[in-house]
């Protein structure tokens, strides 16, 4: 399994070290091999499984036309998308965040709204508002860009806290409130925010709650030499910025057919043990649990955690067409779900100590079924 570009090596004072054997735990047992986690008969048929292959090699199609390279982003959208979740994209300015989501959007026939977020930006610019008729003398409500398919919400950490409380509604309960009215959002729906984590000025830091709301957090990393070449090439052949929308794309029903396929992969009891144990964990328990774990997290993963661990599982498992998850699959996404989940301390922030290397501390410790 190859790991994310962004990875750092395990620091003195950070609870354990990275797994130098992603198939093992420190039990050093043998392993199940992949086979025994399938079910006794499949549970999606042939004909569903190569229809949800088609729906992905599309998106990736109009993905790879507008972005160079990052396929661990592509990887990440893809399977939030399948998983019916939502994305924050954190990184520097200029690394595609905004491209990415826009092609994402332009591979799916539906509605796209973009939402640039300031600390002027009021809830009622995103859900909506009533607008009062001086002839008929009633209220007619309007709403708000909110009220979309794919929602892109840029520098979500500018809008201030009344604003992301109403988003906080729009992305846990798919709904809004005007007026005292209940306005169902569209389904599917999807929101994909971006923050920049270098300019501090005038930002508001995301409340955990909402943090816990988005089914993973990617972090961008630079491109590599070749893919920055390429970006150069496409620059001067005038090919940069494709079309606005997509000579191939998927419908509203393909994105719902995708994502009952993804409720449909089986997930043996053996996965929701680990996972279980994995969790439990990053609390500080588990069955083998890390020396010293207190010391760097405050707060571990919730039950939402363990949620979201099984449905990435079974998105990136229909993604690598399988229709039932092994416990690489509840690996090769862990930094994405679990990341802004777990509440550092004090001492771990000022030792430098990354969230990727608490997780691989974690999952080094949990021996795999």
């Amino acid at each position: 399994m190859s790991q994310p570009p962004n990875q750092q090596p395990a620091r003195p004072g950070a609870p354990g070290a990275p797994s130098d054997q992603p198939g093992r735990g420190h039990s050093g047992g043998p392993q199940r091999g992949a086979g025994s986690f399938a079910p006794s008969t499949a549970s999606i048929a042939p004909a569903d499984m190569e229809r949800s292959a088609e729906i992905v090699r599309t998106i990736t199609e109009v993905f790879q036309s507008r972005v160079v390279g990052q396929e661990n982003l592509r990887l990440s959208l893809l399977t939030s998308l399948a998983a019916g979740g939502h994305v924050l994209l954190e990184s520097v300015p200029g690394l595609a965040k905004t491209t990415a989501a826009s092609a994402l959007a332009s591979a799916i026939t539906g509605s796209f709204s973009r939402i640039q977020c300031t600390p002027d930006l009021m809830p009622n610019d995103i859900i909506g508002t009533q607008i009062f008729n001086y002839g008929s003398g009633t209220f007619t409500t309007q709403l708000g860009p909110v009220h979309a398919n794919v929602v892109l919400l840029d520098e979500i950490n500018r809008s201030s806290a009344k604003t992301q409380s109403a988003m906080l509604e729009a992305m846990q309960e798919r709904q809004t409130s005007i007026g005292g009215e209940i306005h169902r959002l569209p389904e599917p729906f999807m929101v994909l925010a971006t923050q920049n984590p270098i300019e501090e000025e005038g930002t508001y830091v995301l409340p955990e709650a909402q943090m816990d709301r988005f089914l993973m957090k990617e972090v961008l990393t630079y491109p590599r030499p070749a893919e920055e070449h390429e970006i150069l090439d496409r620059s001067t052949a005038g090919s940069l910025t494709g079309p606005r929308k997509a000579v191939k794309a998927v419908s509203l029903e393909d994105i719902r057919f995708l994502q009952e396929m993804v409720d449909a992969v089986y997930v043996d009891p053996a996965v929701k043990r680990y996972i279980i144990d994995v969790v439990f964990t990053t609390r500080g328990s588990g069955p083998r649990p890390v020396p010293n774990l207190t010391q760097s997290v405050r707060v571990g993963a919730s039950p939402r955690g363990s949620l979201a661990l099984m449905r990435v599982g079974q998105a990136h498992a229909l993604l690598h067409g399988r229709d039932y998850v092994t416990p690489d699959d509840v690996r090769a996404m862990r930094y994405g779900v679990l990341r802004h989940r777990l509440v550092l301390t004090f001492d771990a922030l000022a030792s430098g100590i990354k969230p990727e290397q608490i997780i691989d501390a974690v999952f080094h410790a949990v021996p795999m079924p």
